[in-house]
């Protein structure tokens, strides 16, 4: 597939806690930006997290004067899940910018299309598939995922079933740089996704209409950073932020180079 090139804006920072990063720089908001009204920020999390692993990024953005919705992701299917998310959009009056982690980034990216109001979309160690891709397939497509090992399947009596991540190896696989107490809890509170969720075919990206953002995680297990780069450059990314020692769970673990990268798609022109 050609891709189509266009130079990211992407700048070198250290980030100490994590290791170092490759980043792009702080946002910066004009005076005609702060007259305009900010976007609402639409968070959408993933498979076996839930809208309080926002919790980090809520607080900053909140900080910085935005509106925040973070909606529960029904985990369900792929196109009533992009369904739902998309009668969220339709609530919130003016601009929006969509952001979502992992299965969420699938999601976003179903939701937005043709979508006049979503002025941005934000991919946070996320999928973010071409029409005809699954999240599945795209989670294979390079080699370092370690998530099928861990995944606990609970049958629902209707052929498929609900995945979870056991417990005692959830922290490892899913944010193995979150401290122990934190990622027990998550690992607690985890939400099942259905196993046809992860197999359901995209429809047309609305990446490929919306400028984009993306946070890598670089050592993420669930989806490979080479998986994450390789996604980024075929959406023609607007800028894009890694950090190399963050694990999946990156959101969590890192909230601030997240909300900072939010900010910087809310305030582009």
């Amino acid at each position: 597939m050609r891709f189509r090139i266009r130079k990211a804006v992407v700048l070198a920072m250290t980030l100490a806690l994590a290791g170092g990063a490759s980043a792009v720089g702080a946002h910066a908001a004009t005076a005609g930006d702060r007259d305009k009204p900010k976007p609402t920020i639409v968070l959408v999390h993933g498979a076996f997290a839930e809208s309080a692993s926002w919790n980090g990024v809520v607080e900053r953005l909140h900080r910085r004067g935005y509106r925040v919705v973070a909606p529960a992701n029904p985990l369900r299917g792929l196109h009533t899940d992009a369904a739902y998310v998309r009668t969220v959009v339709d609530s919130i009056d003016g601009p929006v910018v969509l952001v979502g982690h992992s299965y969420g980034g699938a999601v976003i990216t179903n939701a937005a299309t043709g979508d006049p109001d979503v002025k941005a979309l934000v991919f946070v160690a996320a999928f973010a598939p071409e029409a005809g891709e699954s999240a599945l397939e795209l989670s294979g497509k390079f080699p370092g995922s370690t998530l099928g090992g861990t995944l606990a399947p609970v049958a629902l009596g209707d052929g498929t079933s609900d995945l979870y991540i056991r417990q005692d190896l959830f922290r490892g696989q899913f944010a193995a740089d979150v401290p122990a107490r934190e990622a027990a809890l998550m690992a607690a509170t985890q939400r099942p996704i259905r196993d046809r969720a992860l197999t359901e075919e995209s429809g047309v990206p609305a990446w490929a209409g919306i400028p984009s953002w993306f946070l890598l995680a670089g050592a993420d297990l669930n989806i490979p950073v080479e998986g994450q780069r390789w996604m980024a450059e075929r959406a023609d990314a607007r800028a894009t932020v890694e950090i190399r020692r963050a694990s999946h769970a990156v959101g969590v673990s890192q909230p601030g180079p997240v909300a900072d990268l939010i900010m910087r798609a809310a305030t582009a022109r």
